[in-house]
């Protein structure tokens, strides 16, 4: 049976508040047994035979002074027990974002990682040092811009020194 429908107290089954009479009781018994007697339901015969026998059992039960309040009783006790294993056992931060300390799994990760980034970065320049290949190099859009001003402009390397000699000779014509 499902977990579902074990579950379910009898109040619950019936519908009914705690404190209902056994008026409501009786109404609410009527009422639900007819929408599952397997004589006037559509649902399958195993499954209308089970819950009616549920529902009549929840019935018999809270329709008894007695039985009630035994089962009013355990219900309690029942209840108390659940809220005892639902009560954490960790604490439990209270603000969002509250910072915890690392443990060691996690700062044996962090540093298995920076071991492997700097193995890595060793790697690399380890195999281009052993090819002989050039640790800096420069992009190729910069090569190509270096390249166009040092024909349009021969006099300047980078572009720059044309131009401070083009501002540097006003400031001089102008004290002289």
């Amino acid at each position: 049976m499902p977990s579902s429908v074990q579950d379910l107290s009898h109040y619950e089954r019936l519908g009914v508040p705690r404190g209902a009479d056994t008026e409501m009781l009786r109404q609410a018994f009527r009422r639900l047994s007819k929408a599952v007697h397997p004589d006037t339901t559509r649902l399958p015969a195993k499954d209308a035979a089970r819950q009616f026998r549920l529902l009549r059992e929840a019935y018999e039960q809270l329709a008894d002074p007695r039985l009630r309040r035994l089962y009013d009783a355990a219900l309690e006790e029942r209840n108390a027990s659940a809220v005892a294993a639902n009560a954490p056992s960790l604490p439990v931060p209270h603000a969002i974002g509250q910072r915890r300390p690392l443990s060691g799994g996690e700062w044996t990760s962090l540093l298995l990682l920076a071991g492997a980034l700097l193995l890595c970065l060793l790697l690399g320049v380890g195999v281009a040092w052993n090819r002989g290949l050039a640790l800096q190099v420069q992009p190729s859009w910069l090569v190509e811009e270096q390249t166009r001003l040092i024909d349009v402009n021969p006099g300047g390397f980078d572009g720059t020194a044309s131009s401070a000699r083009d501002s540097a000779e006003p400031a001089l014509s102008a004290g002289s």
